[in-house]
């Protein structure tokens, strides 16, 4: 199993930039793909990004694609988000999440959870 903890986040003025980290504890880091979701106040958690185990693919939310970043070093056991061009909206908890092998864009399929960290972007 695997612990993830996130960090990186702060306050940023709109059109700034923000690159989120998630290290995760555990040997096998490497067999699970990570997801990047985030929580706004009052709103439903939101798939934000994904990786499969290899970093051989990606996936985004259509509202952050081409903005987004979503990398990962195995040989580190992180998970990163670089964050470009942001906008008020993008104000949120973000959570990094793990499930074996395969990325996925739905929250309930991710076994492993961190705290989260928080990104507010003022306007």
């Amino acid at each position: 199993q695997v612990q993830p903890v996130e960090s990186g986040g702060g306050l940023v003025q709109a059109g700034g930039s923000l690159r989120l980290s998630c290290v995760a504890s555990g040997r096998t880091f490497s067999t699970y793909a990570m997801g990047w979701f985030r929580q706004a106040p009052g709103k439903e958690r939101e798939f934000v990004a994904a990786i499969t185990w290899n970093g051989g693919t990606t996936s985004y939310a259509d509202s952050v694609k081409g903005r987004f970043t979503i990398s990962r070093d195995n040989a580190k056991n992180t998970v990163f988000l670089q964050m470009n061009s942001l906008k008020p909206e993008d104000t949120a908890v973000y959570h990094c999440a793990a499930r074996k092998y395969y990325r996925s864009s739905r929250a309930d399929e991710y076994e492993y959870w961190g705290q989260g960290t928080q990104v507010t972007v003022s306007s």
